[in-house]
């Protein structure tokens, strides 16, 4: 098991570890709760993962000094997808034949897409993987649980800003896979309810950074704004690319892209770049739930509060009070749990679930990087 303070090293050692010992899970769960997750730890994404994994296991981490979840303590066992999906489906298949609980904290669409169906399969639910892509959600499974709004809720919300000020003329990069095109058909469909579309496309292949092409191909367009659907990395090396050919546009991401590790990357040229966000922002006191976690981040001291780690820490308190309601830790129990939380406020933050509708939330809101590191909501 691989402990909140994730390094590429130490990942790779515990994790190595674990696969040799052979971790026989159901075993051993009569006084823990093992939930299994494959994620981005290493590469161009790697922050989303470990980001995600911290902010999970510093919720996790308190209630298991309360005693856990009906005595029972809460572990996370993280194997590293690298954001592949062949990886992320041997790493799957590892966990489901370990017999964890459940699938929790998956990162991104095209690794969620292999996973989703093998959980599924075999009965395992599958909770609140970080992604918003439509196809994930439909058609309806019982054993899939999101906990963030679609990509659609949140290009629908972009392209309504844009519009609104006036800019027509918009142009799209997304991710040429799975991600990129779930985003890109938001914006088009958001554009076409405007009797719009935009005006040039293109791609950036996951886990790249060469966009030179790209931002050719779309500055040729002249948009007023280019709409970006893919990793900080890639989105980032966009960013700077184009201001450095004298571009002067707009630039708005999905909460994807990971909103800390994009202004990170871009120090001064991060300013006036925009981001839509699907949780509670951790620059929010006025919040309940964001005062919660940065009290409970500053506690912890290894832990940045930033919104890929709120979409952990309340994917986990989620996920907990789901089992507190289902009373037995067992998986049938946790559905029930979850399916009986209704328009229940934690902290400030609506989550709602019911036998028909297993996706909790659809707020959306816009942020803005300021170049000094900082966003503003």
């Amino acid at each position: 098991m691989i402990s909140s303070s994730l390094t590429r090293r130490h990942f790779s050692i515990a994790s190595g570890a674990a696969l040799v010992a052979g971790f026989h899970i159901a075993q051993a769960q009569e006084s823990r709760i093992v939930l299994g997750q494959s994620a981005a730890f290493t590469g161009p994404a790697a922050q989303l993962g470990i980001e995600f994994r911290k902010g999970a296991m510093l919720y996790f981490d308190q209630l298991n000094a309360q005693g856990g979840s009906g005595g029972r303590t809460i572990e996370i066992r993280s194997l590293d997808d690298g954001y592949e999906p062949e990886r992320c489906a041997e790493n799957t298949r590892q966990l489901l034949r370990d017999d964890v609980f459940a699938l929790f904290g998956y990162i991104g669409t095209p690794t969620s897409m292999v996973a989703q169906p093998l959980a599924i399969k075999e009965g395992v639910p599958f909770f609140a993987p970080s992604t918003g892509a439509l196809a994930l959600r439909q058609p309806f499974s019982r054993y899939a649980f999101h906990m963030r709004a679609s990509y659609h809720d949140e290009t629908a919300l972009i392209v309504k800003h844009l519009t609104s000020i006036g800019l027509k003329r918009i142009a799209v990069f997304y991710q040429n896979d799975a991600y990129g095109k779930a985003g890109l058909d938001g914006v088009q469909a958001a554009l076409a309810a405007r009797s719009l579309a935009p005006i040039a496309l293109a791609t950036v292949e996951r886990n790249s950074v060469d966009v030179a092409a790209s931002v050719k191909a779309l500055l040729a367009a002249s948009p007023d704004a280019v709409v970006q659907i893919s990793a900080y990395k890639s989105s980032a090396a966009f960013i700077r690319t184009a201001r450095t050919a004298a571009y002067h546009g707009m630039f708005f991401n999905v909460s994807f892209v990971g909103t800390q590790a994009l202004a990170d990357d871009l120090g001064k040229d991060g300013a006036g770049v925009m981001v839509s966000q699907v949780m509670p922002s951790p620059y929010n006191p006025a919040l309940p739930i964001t005062r919660e976690f940065v009290e409970a981040a500053k506690r912890a001291g290894n832990v940045q509060a930033n919104f890929s780690s709120m979409e952990g820490y309340l994917s986990a308190k989620v996920f907990a009070e789901g089992l507190r309601r289902g009373g037995k830790a067992t998986r049938e129990a946790l559905i029930g749990g979850l399916e009986a939380i209704h328009e229940q406020s934690f902290g400030g933050f609506s989550a709602s679930f019911s036998p028909s509708d297993h996706v909790a939330s659809n707020f959306v809101e816009l942020s803005m990087l300021t170049g000094d590191g900082h966003v503003r909501t």
